[in-house]
């Protein structure tokens, strides 16, 4: 190693050696600092523990002392005094010696549990003290606060004295339990002033306590008692006649209402309105005014079940009058297409599944007349409410709808199987046509030869219509095989209808090009080789054979010829 880097290496050590140094320089300077900031604040706090404020307070009391009670308070007050003072400050003194000393001897790992547990110290002395002043002022503040008190409970009590003057009509009710109440109010203002007098703090505790509840619950009545008392005297009574005599009408048109038991709802609630008054003259209103809105709200809900019963009496009827009518319509036209069945049954093959409903049907409708019935004889007799009865209708009506449902889709598959067949013989005569036309259109073109497979689908076509015809002619009819019958015989007519138009115009098309390019066959020898092909094939009754032959003949003297032809021969067919 050479010497510049033995001394560059020598420097580095001796740089990290005076930076370490220094380091552990400011971080004993920043402790010192930190713990000194910290001891100062300590002792600030201990010194703010026993405030100027708790010995002035014990001395007013000490002037209060007017009885046993008082002067045992002020004792035990003193006593936590002197123990915070003699017994509880010298031990914080101790204490913050100790970390002191501790600091200065640099034991700066036992500083920090000793700091922990002196802060814990000084908080629970703190509130020693803190506690002890709350109970003094409590007792030095009182005659304070109690008057402030009482101050307030004389104005609420203005108020109310006002208010019941004002509408002194609105309480003659209660007139008399409501005056005795100012009386016993103003004996317990004057005895307020009394037990202040003679600092009996624990009586006036009483006496405010007293008084408070009194203007309060005075409060309430005040405040609420006109509104119980125009329930309870006028409104209610009134509903409840009006509610007696609407039931008792009601009852006399047939209603059934026993379900409401309005008789012993009117006298249940003449009972707790009873109640509700004892309980006003002695001013207690607890639940009083929810009591009476309750019972108002029942007979509210009266009102609106008497109107359901009506509603439902009258929809009774209605639909009553609607099932009598449906279920005889039903019954008859039941009764008839089970009598009409065998008939029916000769005429077309029908499945026993399709119609094993029928005589379900038949019972079903007997069934439901006789709980038609039944319902208009619990009505007759006043059995049940007609909001029951309503209910048991409608539930009568759906299962009439059913059964009207079923007996529409069997009428409709018989109805279905005589138009299948009614279309299925006009069918035929559109088909018969059909072939016919097919047959004089290939005779009325005189073709050299006609191409098999015109006879091929003709005899199909044929032979498709028999089979139709022996189908329609065979009982009972089997409309499923008709159908398919129907099906192929239009379906192969149509085809040769088909076959025979574009037979026919493929051979004219052909003629018309072979008679069209005559005129080139001098002039142009390969035209006239052409169209003798186009000739050959016609006559063979190859028409779109030869019909391509001509046209690519023609093309050698006029490009385009095909599409001219094309259009004239539309227009000799429109």
């Amino acid at each position: 190693m050479s010497n510049t880097m033995k001394l560059l290496c020598l420097t580095y050590v001796l740089l990290a050696i005076a930076i370490v140094i220094v380091a552990f320089i400011l971080i004993k300077k920043h402790n010192r600092k930190r713990y000194g900031e910290i001891l100062d604040t300590l002792e600030r706090e201990k010194n703010l523990i026993l405030n100027a404020n708790i010995l002035s307070e014990l001395n007013k009391v000490e002037s209060m002392i007017n009885s046993k009670d008082i002067e045992n308070k002020f004792k035990e007050w003193k006593r936590r005094f002197d123990e915070i003072k003699n017994v509880d400050i010298p031990n914080l003194t101790d204490h913050l010696i100790e970390i002191e000393d501790l600091f200065t001897t640099k034991k700066y790992k036992s500083i920090e549990p000793t700091l922990a547990k002196v802060e814990l110290s000084i908080y629970h002395v703190k509130t020693k003290a803190n506690y002890l002043l709350e109970e003094i002022k409590n007792l030095t503040l009182s005659e304070e606060r109690n008057r402030e008190t009482v101050t307030k409970l004389k104005g609420k009590y203005r108020n109310i004295i006002n208010t019941y003057h004002e509408n002194s009509e609105s309480y003659k009710f209660i007139k008399k339990p409501i005056e005795l109440q100012f009386e016993t109010i103003d004996k317990l203002f004057s005895a307020f002033e009394i037990a202040m007098e003679k600092n009996s703090f624990s009586e006036v505790s009483k006496i405010i306590k007293a008084l408070d509840d009194s203007i309060n619950n005075l409060d309430i009545v005040i405040d609420e008692a006109p509104e119980i008392i125009l329930l309870g005297i006028r409104l209610l009574p009134k509903k409840m006649s009006d509610v007696g005599s609407i039931y008792g009408k009601m009852i006399k048109e047939g209603y059934n209402l026993d379900y409401l038991e309005v008789e012993s709802n009117i006298n249940e609630a003449e009972r707790k309105i009873a109640d509700v008054f004892d309980r006003l003259n002695v001013l207690n209103l607890e639940d009083s005014s929810l009591e009476l809105k309750t019972i108002s709200s029942y007979f509210d809900s009266i009102y609106n079940d008497f109107d359901k019963e009506k509603m439902a009496k009258s929809e009774f009827n209605e639909l009553g009058k609607t099932i009598a009518n449906k279920t005889t319509k039903l019954s008859r036209l039941a009764r008839d297409l089970i009598n009409k069945i065998d008939i029916i049954r000769e005429d077309f093959r029908i499945k026993d599944e399709d119609l094993r409903g029928l005589n379900i049907i038949e019972v079903s409708i007997k069934g439901i007349m006789e709980d038609y019935d039944m319902l208009i004889e619990r009505a007759r007799k006043r059995t049940f409410a007609f909001s029951k009865l309503d209910k048991e209708m409608q539930l009568l009506n759906v299962k009439l709808a059913k059964i009207e449902d079923q007996l529409d889709n069997i009428l409709r598959l018989i109805n279905s199987y005589k138009e299948d067949e009614s279309r299925a013989r006009d069918q035929l005569d559109e088909i018969k046509i059909l072939l016919s036309n097919s047959k004089d259109k290939i005779n009325s073109y005189k073709l050299p030869l006609v191409p098999k497979t015109y006879y091929v689908e003709l005899s199909e076509a044929t032979e498709a219509i028999n089979e139709m015809i022996k189908v329609l002619e065979n009982k009972p009819l089997n409309i499923e095989i008709l159908n398919t019958r129907v099906d192929t015989a239009r379906d192969l007519t149509l085809k040769l209808y088909k076959t025979t138009n574009e037979t026919v115009k493929t051979a004219a098309m052909s003629e018309h090009a072979i008679l069209y390019g005559n005129r080139y066959r001098s002039t142009n020898p390969r035209v006239n080789q052409g169209l003798i092909k186009a000739e050959g094939l016609f006559f063979r009754g190859l028409y779109k054979a030869s019909l391509e032959s001509a046209i690519n003949t023609l093309n050698i003297v006029e490009p385009g010829i095909h599409e001219r032809l094309l259009r004239e021969s539309k227009n000799a067919e429109n």
